[in-house]
């Protein structure tokens, strides 16, 4: 059975009252989402709640899903949204602690980690590159981690984001500018 036939029986199952249908949804999508939604906050707290309101919210809206895009489609453009109105919100409020990271946070396995000053080193450009992208607008951001990092095509990210294609690539080539702007001290180095 495809992933699409699937989710249409999963989806008429939770419709007729079987909520563990629902859980098999959430299962299956909850971590790519979490992915995408941490890469545009930033945050791993943040992200987590972001979710589960998305799943919530689509929950709630299950009944007016027409099925014209993949559910998968669906809940991106869900999670998109709330991560894109989350970092507005943030954008008001002045961070208390933006260095830290997630309790959860292991570093990849990798040779720099044998060489003390090259690990620290690497955290610095990691840190430099995660505060270039939080000074992104979340326009920009959104579709910079859509494409960049998630592999999105413009077609649909377009879709996702229900805007023209020629605002996708616009806006990914401002971002990619900006980004390369605030980064270009490390490419020097």
């Amino acid at each position: 059975m495809s992933d699409s036939a699937e989710d249409s029986r999963l989806i008429r199952e939770c419709l007729d009252g079987h909520a563990e249908a629902y859980g098999v949804l959430v299962s299956k999508y909850q971590d790519r989402l979490y992915n995408t939604v941490f890469r545009v906050v930033g945050n791993a707290e943040d992200a987590r709640d972001l979710v589960q309101d998305v799943f919530v919210q689509a929950y709630r809206s299950l009944e007016k899903f027409q099925g014209q895009s993949a559910l998968y489609t669906w809940l991106y453009r869900i999670a998109i949204n709330a991560a894109i109105s989350h970092k507005r919100r943030q954008r008001i409020m002045v961070p208390i602690d933006s260095g830290r990271r997630d309790a959860n946070y292991e570093p990849a396995d990798d040779p720099i980690q044998s060489d003390p000053s090259g690990r620290l080193e690497q955290d610095d450009r990691d840190r430099q590159v995660r505060e270039a992208l939080d000074g992104l607008s979340a326009e920009y951001r959104t579709v910079l981690v859509m494409k960049d990092i998630d592999g999105h095509k413009y077609e649909t990210i377009a879709e996702m984001l229900n805007c023209p294609i020629g605002t996708v690539r616009s806006r990914l080539h401002r971002a990619r500018m900006e980004l390369r702007e605030r980064l270009r001290h490390l490419m020097e180095e």
